[in-house]
């Protein structure tokens, strides 16, 4: 295996699942006859970071910073464009689509949408039963209709749910079958793409609570995409926080929360809200200028330079490298202060 980035936070060999170095994902747009010039849009410009086994990953930003890109990179739904992914100490950034099908047994994904994720031609039971056929898991039919009742049961549904059409289910349900068609493979990632983010508030807790529960119980390894920090601060052991296809911080979730050390962080949990009205009413908040930039056409320097408010003029020359502020804690910032002494 290749040596680790000094940037990317460290673990014992044998603790790691998932390492992702130099991970770049350029998309080439325009070019036609009426749609202008080429252009490439760098949807991933440079990422870095290692999963452990048994832990979860939150990675948070706005919309169109390249999380899911990232998550859709690791599963190899999309190839990188440059980089390296290894996943269980083999590196299958470049594997055909047939070497693939192996890998994919092992790394499932839950969609965010769980009403168009669900073919809605088939039953519920159908949907269970098909990769436990496909990747022969459980080749006899009477056994893989006793897996799929086992999988209902284990997601807290009802043995008659098997037999219904994603239609007839809540939101919620949906997202249910979901997490268990992820869970007949017998993953050990699985990547979590905005679970929570189309269901009801009281919903997102059940389904929250039920992904804790189900890691615990399988030893299951989440790398979990969201933009509610307030979701990933409850579930996530580290955070990474993403801004225009970069990692500008890395941190265990106390350290990240309590101590944001980039100021685009600050300004991500300076958005959410306090529960107690008195401090939510005297609490500083940091709101950015201006809108965020097309990938297209990136600042200079660094990324979030235009947006932050305490830029100087070196911020807008020099980009800066994602570095140790201390012992597990990394920023992207020129002006974040180590404290390792």
């Amino acid at each position: 295996m290749a040596a680790v980035p000094q940037s990317v936070p460290q673990a014992a060999p044998s603790e790691v699942l998932l390492e992702v170095s130099g991970l770049k994902k350029h998309f080439q747009v325009g070019g036609g006859l009426l749609a202008g010039p080429p252009g490439l849009v760098r949807a991933i410009d440079g990422v870095d970071f290692q999963i452990r086994r048994g832990e979860t990953l939150g990675l948070v930003g706005e919309s169109g910073c390249g999380k899911t890109t990232t998550g859709r990179c690791v599963l190899r739904l999309e190839r990188p464009t440059e980089g390296r992914i290894v996943f269980e100490g083999h590196d299958i950034s470049n594997l055909a689509d047939g070497e693939l099908r192996g890998v994919r047994r092992h790394m499932q994904v839950i969609f965010q949408d769980p009403y168009s994720s669900l073919n809605p031609r088939m039953t519920i039971g159908e949907i269970l039963a098909e990769p436990l056929k496909v990747h022969g898991i459980v080749p006899e039919a009477r056994r893989r209709a006793e897996r799929v009742l086992e999988l209902l049961t284990n997601v807290g549904l009802l043995p008659q749910h098997a037999g219904r059409y994603p239609h007839q289910l809540s939101g919620g349900q949906r997202q249910r079958v979901g997490i268990a068609r992820a869970l007949a493979m017998e993953p050990s990632l699985i990547v979590c793409d905005e679970p929570v983010s189309a269901l009801d508030v009281s919903i997102q807790a059940q389904i929250i609570n039920l992904l804790e529960d189900l890691q615990a119980k399988y030893h299951l390894t989440y790398l979990f995409i969201a933009h509610d920090l307030s979701v990933v601060r409850h579930i996530s052991d580290r955070v990474a926080v993403m801004y225009l296809g970069k990692i500008v911080e890395f941190a265990d979730r106390n350290t990240l929360y309590e101590d944001p050390q980039h100021p685009y962080t600050r300004a991500l949990l300076s958005a959410v809200p306090i529960p107690d009205p008195r401090l939510e009413a005297t609490r500083e908040r940091m709101v950015l200028k201006g809108e965020v930039p097309s990938p297209l056409n990136p600042p200079a320097g660094c990324v979030f330079h235009p947006r932050c408010p305490i830029a100087v003029q070196r911020c807008s020359a020099e980009i800066p490298l994602l570095r140790e502020i201390r012992p597990g804690h990394q920023a992207a910032c020129h002006l974040a202060e180590s404290k390792n002494a």
